[in-house]
């Protein structure tokens, strides 16, 4: 009964980012079926944690929303191919219980959100030369941005903790921070190189950098 409720929690959720338009239909629907298996595989607190993620993100993405509009860089509702990219590394981890590869990859994934969320207001350098580039350049970073990053990678490390995930609060904490940090450093490097040249789709890019995060938090334990 209590599992059904659970599931319930995450239709209405998938429900909800669908209605506000912060995810398409096809990413609503794989988002609740990748919620449901967690539910029954690794439990609900693994499913919140990607929950602080989710509604971090959403509320990053509405930060300045105006501004990112008029110079072009707001993305609004986001696809199937977007949930896949950022969460798909996660969700292997909750399957398997690798709570470390669980922590880090979702700490890249939340710490690139914010930064570029909230470093695309601020003037950015290509993070390969730290030249100035136009905002939402693939590759640019500025020091707001790689705060907002360290800082939502901090977010998931103490919610790891308290939601326990990990009964000691250092190691969730190195983890989040150190590969959530590195992770989002690895999807700018790699938008500087890669993206920018076409050879790297977005997607491609945030799938290398959670698998990144999910593999320095594995063998920092």
């Amino acid at each position: 009964m209590v599992y059904l409720e659970y599931v319930v929690l995450v239709v209405v959720i998938g429900l909800i980012t669908y209605l506000r338009k912060a995810l398409d239909l096809f990413g609503s629907i794989f988002m609740i079926i990748m919620g449901i298996i967690i539910i029954f595989s690794a439990g609900i607190n693994w499913l919140i944690l990607i929950l602080v993620f989710l509604i971090l993100g959403l509320l990053f993405t509405k930060y300045k929303h105006q501004y990112k509009k008029e110079i072009g860089v707001y993305e609004g509702t986001r696809t199937l191919k977007n949930v896949i990219s950022n969460g798909i590394v996660a969700f292997i981890m909750a399957a398997f219980g690798n709570y470390a590869g669980f922590i880090g990859s979702i700490a890249t994934a939340t710490a690139d959100t914010l930064a570029s969320e909230v470093g695309v207001v601020q003037q950015p350098r290509l993070i390969t030369t730290l030249k100035k580039v136009p905002p939402g350049t693939d590759g640019g970073i500025s020091v707001l941005g790689t705060a907002a990053g360290i800082m939502g990678a901090g977010i998931i490390g103490v919610s790891a903790y308290l939601l326990g995930i990990y009964p000691n609060p250092f190691i969730t904490l190195k983890i989040a921070i150190i590969a959530g940090t590195v992770g989002c450093f690895i999807d700018s490097i790699l938008g500087a190189v890669l993206e920018r040249r076409n050879y790297l789709s977005n997607e491609y890019v945030n799938l290398i950098a959670t698998i990144t995060g999910a593999f320095l938090g594995i063998i920092m334990v």
